[in-house]
């Protein structure tokens, strides 16, 4: 199935939204943007994916996380699991192998939104052990509730993409928020339509076999969200706002 052919399921529209990377106020306001296209035009059914990556490098990881988890009390929304998330995670639990990545990828902006003045790279498991303990029960059960994929009618989205050659629904975990290279050259059919995040480019990039919908929030100011409903493909994005 190719972009063009692939459809959403009949009378649903679908929204795929880019990583927001601990940007509160791009959410909001690419949220506000949905609501005013559900309103224009409602459809039958809807649904909104998120497709990972909600902490690092943006200022308000914390508050973020907090709209997201409301927002799910007034849209169906599915939450997909992105690598940054599954880290963010692993840091408090104090199993990160390799702590310095947490440091060096936007873990300190999530710990500073959070109170927690992280000090040095070597002193991170006392940084693991403040945030374990600042983090609230209701972020830690969201972040372990997050999906590794998802998929409706022709479309399978994940926060990474998928292994070439392996069936859909036999995808290994670390390729579905890991992959890059080896995903993003292969020109072939994938079985669906993949949309993903992960990789920022400087628009959202519609290929025959896949949708990026990362544009890089965290260092343009823009967050996209792809909108498919039947065969059409459309493109809702905020800019310009700052947190």
């Amino acid at each position: 199935m190719l972009t063009g052919e692939a459809s959403a399921p009949e009378g649903m529209r679908l929204y795929a939204v880019g990583d927001t990377h601990g940007h509160l106020s791009l959410t909001r306001t690419l949220f506000d943007k949905i609501e005013a296209d559900l309103a224009d035009a409602p459809p039958q059914r809807y649904r909104i994916i998120m497709l990972g990556d909600y902490c690092d490098r943006g200022p308000d990881t914390n508050g973020l996380i907090d709209f997201l988890i409301g927002q799910a009390n007034h849209h169906d929304i599915v939450f997909l699991l992105g690598n940054h998330d599954q880290r963010m995670l692993d840091f408090a639990d104090g199993i990160d192998e390799a702590p310095f990545n947490f440091f060096r990828y936007g873990g300190v902006e999530t710990l500073q939104s959070y109170g927690i003045e992280p000090g040095e790279e070597h002193e991170w498991l006392v940084a693991s052990r403040a945030f374990s303990r600042a983090l609230p029960t209701k972020h830690r059960r969201f972040l372990s509730s997050l999906k590794l994929h998802h998929h409706d009618g022709d479309y399978f989205f994940a926060h990474a993409g998928v292994k070439p050659g392996i069936a859909l629904d036999a995808q290994q975990a670390k390729d579905l928020i890991w992959i890059r290279h080896e995903f993003l050259q292969h020109q072939g059919d994938f079985g669906k339509v993949v949309v993903h995040g992960h990789t920022p480019w400087d628009r959202v990039d519609i290929q025959p076999n896949r949708i990026n919908v990362d544009t890089g929030a965290y260092d343009t100011g823009i967050l996209s969200c792809v909108v498919l409903e039947g065969t059409e493909i459309r493109v809702l994005q905020a800019a310009g706002v700052e947190d």
